[in-house]
């Protein structure tokens, strides 16, 4: 686990709000506050959709909202005149990147024994702070998928700090 705080604050935002930038990760959940506490709980309610809804957006086998699907939503609630107080988000990687990660790493093991890979954005006071978090499906001293993680997003934020 590492915490970044990230330096770029205005040009992170613009790419976190208004552009695909973070796109490809799954919102696990959300929590803004501005004039209430707005809360996001990241499940994906597949009896909102018809059977073709489903297929044709690839949906059958998503547990949870992408990033793309809500972040029109969460700019809505946090665009206006007033900085938002606090904002909470916590994304996790697809199980599909989680495999392409663990390829790249030369890891052995397999997507079902990652329970999943997070990253946690935390604004308040002004300071935004990114937090890494691995979760496996059982308990290892092995540290190497947590390393593997944490120098993959240090990768993807370099240019915010």
């Amino acid at each position: 686990m590492i915490a970044i705080t990230i330096t770029e604050r205005k040009s992170f935002m613009n790419r976190l709000f208004l552009t695909e930038y973070f796109d490809h990760f799954f919102l696990s959940e959300a929590t803004f506050v501005t004039f209430n506490t707005f809360h996001i709980d990241g499940i994906l309610k597949k009896e909102y959709y018809t059977p073709d809804e489903l297929e044709i957006g690839q949906l059958n086998d998503q547990q949870y909202s992408s990033w793309k699907q809500i972040r029109p939503f969460a700019l809505s609630l946090i665009k206006g005149s007033h900085t938002p107080l606090e904002f909470k988000i916590i994304f996790r990687l697809s199980e599909k990147n989680v495999k392409k990660l663990l390829t790249q790493a030369s890891l052995s093991y397999s997507v079902e024994d990652v329970n999943g890979l997070f990253l946690n954005l935390h604004f308040k006071a002004g300071t935004l702070t990114c937090t890494t978090g691995t979760s496996m499906a059982f308990f290892t001293l092995d540290k190497s998928l947590e390393k593997a993680w944490d120098d993959t997003i240090k990768k993807y934020l370099k240019d915010f700090c």
